[in-house]
C-alpha cells in the first residue's frame, strides 16, 4: 500500500489562464502531496488568484488539465474543498449564528450536526457571545475568526486559505496558524497564499512561487532553503578585529561586523573551496572564538532574490527589443 502522506490530492498541469490581452497564467503546473501545508507564493499581479479561482472552479482555464486524488477536477469536489477568500463575503445584517448554520448547511451538513460543531468551534475560539450579533458589529478580526470557522467546519479535504492571518493581532494569528497545524495533523491537506514569509517557514512544507504569470521555483521549504545557502557564516569572537581579518584575508569574504561588549560578531563568506574549518584554522590564531553558525536564507531572501531576478530579466530583455 502506497504512503497516503506522498499522494497528490489536487495537481495543476500546464494551465493557461487569458483575460483580454493580459495572460494571467503561462502554462503553470503545481502538484500538492496529501496532509500538507502548501505555499503558495508571489507579488500583487503574479496569477496566485487567478489560479485559485480555477481551482474553486469560479472559473476555467483556456487550457491545461486539473486533477483532483487523481480524477479531473469536476463538480462532485466541490464539497471536498474549503475555500477562504482574500475578500470576506459574510452577509453584514446577519445575526453571526445564523449565518453560521446558514453557510454550513449550504456545504451539505445536517442542521444539527451543524449547531453541534459551531459551538465546539465557538467555544474554542471563545466567541460564543457574538452568536446573537449582527455581523456588522464585529471588527474585521472578529469577522474572519467567523469564516475561518465556516471554511473548516465541514472538515474538506483540501483547504484553501488566502491571506488567513489578514486583520489579526500577533495572538489570534498564531491560534489560526496552530489550527492549521491540528487540521493538517488531523488528515487536512492546506494551501496557503499568503505575502507573510515567516508563516511559510513556520508552516509549509512545500511552497510554489509565481511571477508574472509564470512558475519560478517549486519544492520543499527545507531543500530550497539549502539550495540557495552561500556559504556565509556569522563567527562570535574575543579578541582583536583587525587581527582576525587579517588573518582570514585569503579565505573568506568580509560582509558585516558589530561588537557588543568585547564579543565581537562577523559575517563571513567562505571563498573557493574554503570550509568552516579552513577559516576556523587561520583566525584561531588571533582570536578566542565563542560561536561559529550558517547563515541559511529565509524565504523572505529567496522570495524578494528570485522575483528581483525575474523581473530584472524581463527588463533587459524589454530594453534590447
Amino acid at each position: 500500500m502506497p504512503n497516503i502522506k506522498f499522494m497528490e490530492i489536487f495537481s495543476a498541469k500546464n494551465i493557461v489562464k487569458r483575460y483580454a490581452s493580459h495572460t494571467a497564467l503561462d502554462d503553470v503546473s503545481i502538484s500538492i502531496s496529501k496532509q500538507n501545508v502548501f505555499g503558495l507564493l508571489g507579488p500583487n499581479g503574479a496569477g496566485k488568484t487567478s489560479l485559485i479561482r480555477i481551482m474553486n472552479q469560479i472559473t476555467g482555464p483556456d487550457s491545461g488539465e486539473l486533477f483532483f486524488e487523481g480524477e479531473k477536477l469536476n463538480q462532485n469536489h466541490i464539497s471536498q474543498i474549503g475555500y477562504l477568500p482574500e475578500e470576506r463575503g459574510l452577509y453584514k445584517k446577519m445575526e453571526v449564528g445564523e449565518q453560521a448554520l446558514y453557510l454550513a448547511q449550504l456545504k451539505g451538513m445536517k442542521r444539527a450536526e451543524a449547531m453541534m460543531k459551531l459551538k465546539e468551534w465557538f467555544e474554542k475560539f471563545e466567541i460564543t457571545a457574538w452568536w446573537k450579533k449582527k455581523v456588522e458589529e464585529l471588527s474585521k478580526g472578529m469577522q474572519q475568526k467567523v469564516q475561518f470557522i465556516v471554511t473548516v467546519l465541514h472538515e474538506p479535504k483540501l483547504l484553501i486559505l488566502d491571506e488567513p492571518f489578514s486583520g489579526f493581532d500577533p495572538i489570534n494569528a498564531n491560534i489560526i496558524k496552530n489550527e492549521i497545524l491540528r487540521l493538517k495533523v488531523n488528515g487536512s491537506t492546506i494551501l496557503l497564499s499568503t505575502h507573510n514569509m515567516e508563516s511559510v517557514e513556520e508552516l509549509c512544507d512545500e511552497i510554489a512561487l509565481i511571477n508574472k504569470s509564470k512558475k519560478i521555483l517549486d519544492g520543499s521549504v527545507k531543500d530550497i532553503r539549502k539550495t540557495y545557502r552561500s556559504n556565509t557564516y556569522e563567527i562570535e569572537f574575543k579578541g582583536n578585529m583587525l587581527g582576525f581579518t587579517t588573518a582570514m584575508w585569503a579565505g573568506a569574504k568580509l560582509l558585516d561586523q558589530r561588537q557588543d561588549g568585547e564579543i565581537n560578531r562577523v559575517k563571513v563568506q567562505l571563498l573557493g573551496s574554503n570550509t568552516p574549518n579552513d577559516l576556523l584554522q587561520s583566525v584561531m590564531r588571533v582570536s578566542e572564538i565563542q560561536g561559529l553558525h550558517e547563515i541559511i536564507p529565509t524565504m523572505n531572501d529567496i522570495f524578494i532574490a528570485k522575483v528581483g531576478e525575474g523581473n530584472s530579466v524581463e527588463a533587459q530583455t524589454s530594453l534590447t527589443e
